[in-house]
């Protein structure tokens, strides 16, 4: 079954400091949660879909990784002090997290346990909630520097908010998200078990999976040049470069990394 897009996750060192540069730019920004394993974010929230801002908070609450077990705030600590800020994790919509499992061992691109945890939550109105996940994880060798995985929302009553999804600057809903590598055909078979989506799209400038909410775009870096305005650094390795939310009619623009802790926003009608 194909999935669509569910969360991209920002990784930063400073998470106030992050969310002030996203409220800057006109979005609402939820308060600090905090991760049972060594983690906090603050959310992004849209019809569907969040950027989730993620930053360590306890380092001696995270384990490391173990058979069959990918540690998330491992891999994001890691990761911090190997690559540096910016986008990290591109997380799909799991409607079973057990089942996505199976299929990503089935398909070779993770052979992980399902992951189920909870957490306490702020409604936008200060009330407190709970909210629990269950993730099934994917990796691609040619990426090192991305976690992959699939979210089931288990309490989604409790986590979607419309108040959460009133965003100052107008900004409606996701359009997709760019990825960039010196060769996307190289890296359509790792996408396509991970997307659940066969019919994708090939030209000379990438690939485009379109998923049931959003597109995942794997651009050249010229083609991403031409998209963006910006120039990127591509190499063999399947790099996030790009995040892509719809705005109204006259507030597009291209928010460059360095604007945004190392995070490219396109805003477009």
């Amino acid at each position: 079954m194909p999935r669509g897009l569910d969360h991209l996750i920002h990784l930063v060192r400073d998470l106030d400091a992050a969310a002030a540069a996203w409220e800057t730019l006109g979005f609402q920004v939820g308060p600090e949660n905090r991760h049972p394993f060594g983690t906090k974010n603050r959310i992004v929230q849209l019809p569907g879909f969040f950027a989730e801002l993620l930053a360590i908070g306890d380092p001696g609450l995270i384990s490391e990784h173990g058979l069959r077990f990918f540690s998330f705030a491992a891999f994001h600590r890691d990761r911090l002090a190997r690559a540096g800020e910016g986008p990290s994790g591109l997380v799909l919509e799991s409607l079973d997290a057990k089942a996505d499992a199976a299929a990503y061992a089935r398909t070779k691109i993770g052979d992980y346990a399902p992951f189920f945890f909870e957490r306490r939550g702020v409604r936008a109105d200060g009330s407190p909630v709970e909210v629990a996940f269950e993730l099934a994880f994917a990796a691609d060798p040619a990426a090192p520097d991305l976690s992959f995985f699939a979210c089931e929302q288990k309490r989604p009553e409790n986590f979607w908010s419309p108040a959460a999804q009133a965003h100052p600057n107008g900004a409606s809903a996701v359009a997709g998200v760019v990825l960039t590598a010196e060769n996307p055909s190289d890296h359509h078979v790792f996408l396509r078990a991970f997307t659940g989506i066969d019919a994708f799209r090939a030209t000379s400038s990438g690939l485009t999976f379109p998923t049931p909410r959003g597109e995942i775009d794997v651009l050249t870096g010229e083609a991403y040049r031409r998209r963006t305005g910006l120039a990127v650094e591509v190499g063999p390795e399947l790099r996030l470069s790009a995040l892509r939310i719809k705005v109204p009619t006259g507030a597009e623009r291209v928010v460059p990394p360095e604007r945004l802790y190392g995070l490219t926003l396109v805003l477009e009608a």
